[in-house]
């Protein structure tokens, strides 16, 4: 457990209530639209944009989930991050230009203009599921276990205080409140992250680069970024595969498919906006190996007395960080924990309103077009958001706890995340970009998505799971060529058209990209 100061009481103590005052502050401007509550008005500029894709993103999975695999894998973990900056390049430049142009607010809604209302529904309740009973669980329980690790607050206790904590920007604010708090929060977040890698890395070896040398002196076993097939954890990272595998089926799924990540850009001023945010996010991603994955790698070269890896980071705080530090660094997990879970609330509520209770459950508008709302069904559909975004909050103190028996929680996420996201990538990748994928042919992919990825987990346990992700890929992807060509003799009639010029990107964006791209290719030669 950590000694706090007086010092580092009043720094962490002052922080949650700043961060709470600010949330139910900013809350207060004017929700009374759909497009206020779930899309922030669409008024967000490139750097807020950036910043909450970041504090969206890092959580209790990465400081306390991704510490705990950097401490039994090492940096080869961190292709999650560095993978993430090119997918997010990408996503930028050939997934936001046609998002943007629909002027949607889900992906739901976006797949039932490209396809029809039979996979906008299958897919608006796998989401909701999923974000309540995997993504919203699993970070309450890491943030209470960080809670109960530091602090010695028991983890339900610790679970409560944390969904109270993000409720007061994620319930009556909408995206607007969960936005701006995270541009804030993200600031201390990677400033106390950083203070926690690099007194720990002081103490080793004098200055950040005499730490990292000892490191990797004292384990270069750790600092291999392509695991061979011989490692005990290739099952999780095998090998090559993190480069032209499965995992960018993982991360096109994460940050390009995923609403609580492109809701940020959707919410964009516009798309210039959209993407020179989303490259500022990448450049962000580059830089966090060394937050959330160097103090697990440091914990394990300083024999940490820890009975489980998700405790490496946790051990690190409580050794490492000097007095007056703690207080900013705790926060900065905290702040982290906050804006996920604000976010991935916000966009459970945001599907589950607009997706499922909006179509099946709302009472019909009168008069010819019944998408047309009038102010008061408005204001009714802004209260089911903040119903339902309660309602999730609830759920997942009530599950977070049963999940005390895990080991690497980051795995488990990945990999539960991964029953699903196959066939998400292959019904978003062929609706985008070929014309003649038909409705019956996504929601074939829809509904073998989970039973085939189940099978193959049970069924051959010995495929890593990133592997099994880029085969569930290519056999969803071959059944909806297949029955695309038996059902379309020419376009389907819901095709996206690509205008000519709809993939320019700036001057500034482009040159980004090349840096970033640079950067990745300089990191995976040095430490291949």
């Amino acid at each position: 457990m950590l000694n706090f100061s007086t010092t580092d009481l009043v720094v962490f103590a002052g922080w949650i209530i700043f961060m709470m005052g600010f949330g139910l502050w900013i809350s207060r401007g004017k929700q009374d639209t759909t497009q206020d509550y779930f899309l922030a008005s669409k008024s967000l500029p490139w750097w807020a944009v950036g910043g909450s894709l970041i504090a969206s993103n890092i959580s209790a999975e990465q400081f306390i989930g991704m510490s705990g695999s950097g401490y039994v894998v090492g940096l080869a973990i961190a292709s999650y991050e560095l993978m993430a900056a090119a997918t997010l390049i990408i996503v930028a430049k050939y997934f936001l230009p046609i998002f943007l142009k629909k002027g949607i607010y889900t992906m739901p809604q976006f797949l039932e203009e490209r396809f029809d209302s039979r996979v906008r529904t299958g897919l608006a309740i796998f989401w909701v599921l999923l974000f309540v009973f995997v993504n919203i669980t699993s970070v309450l329980y890491l943030g209470g276990l960080a809670l109960q690790s530091i602090m010695g607050i028991p983890l339900l206790a610790g679970v409560i205080g944390l969904a109270i904590f993000a409720s007061t920007f994620s319930i009556f604010g909408g995206l607007k409140a969960v936005v701006w708090t995270d541009v804030v929060q993200v600031a201390v977040l990677i400033l106390g992250g950083l203070m926690a890698s690099v007194l720990v890395l002081n103490a080793m070896g004098g200055s950040v680069m005499g730490g990292l040398a000892m490191l990797v002196e004292r384990a270069p076993e750790k600092f291999d970024m392509i695991l061979d097939k011989a490692h005990t954890e290739y099952i999780n990272l095998p090998g090559i595969s993190v480069l032209i595998g499965g995992m960018w089926i993982a991360n096109l799924y994460y940050w390009g498919n995923n609403q609580y990540i492109i809701q940020r850009a959707l919410a964009a001023k516009s798309l210039n906006e959209a993407q020179n945010g989303t490259v500022f996010a990448a450049f962000l991603k580059v830089l966090l190996p060394l937050i959330v994955v160097i103090p697990g790698i440091a914990a394990f070269v300083l024999q940490a007395d820890i009975s489980k890896p998700d405790e490496a980071y946790p051990w690190v705080l409580s050794n490492y960080v000097t007095t007056g530090f703690k207080g900013l660094a705790f926060a900065a997990l905290i702040a982290a924990v906050g804006s996920s879970l604000s976010s991935m609330v916000n966009s459970a509520s945001t599907i589950f309103t607009l997706d499922i209770y909006r179509p099946f459950l709302m009472k019909k508008s009168p008069g010819p077009d019944n998408s047309i709302l009038s102010g008061g069904q408005e204001k009714h559909l802004v209260l089911v958001g903040r119903i339902s975004a309660a309602a999730s909050l609830l759920l997942g103190i009530v599950v977070a706890p049963l999940l005390g028996n895990l080991d690497q929680a980051f795995q488990y996420i990945q990999e539960y995340t991964g029953f699903i996201s196959p066939g998400v990538v292959a019904v978003f990748l062929l609706g985008l970009f070929w014309k003649r994928t038909s409705a019956n042919a996504a929601l074939a992919a829809v509904v073998l998505a989970i039973p085939l990825s189940a099978g193959f987990k049970f069924l051959a346990p010995q495929i890593p799971f990133l592997d099994r992700m880029g085969i569930c890929f290519l056999l969803i992807a071959a059944v909806m060529v297949v029955i695309s060509l038996m059902e379309n003799k020419a376009d389907d009639r819901k095709a996206i058209e690509i205008e000519p010029g709809l993939f320019k990107t700036s001057q500034t964006f482009n040159l980004a990209a090349i840096a970033i791209c640079g950067i990745l290719a300089v990191i995976y030669a040095v430490f291949w």
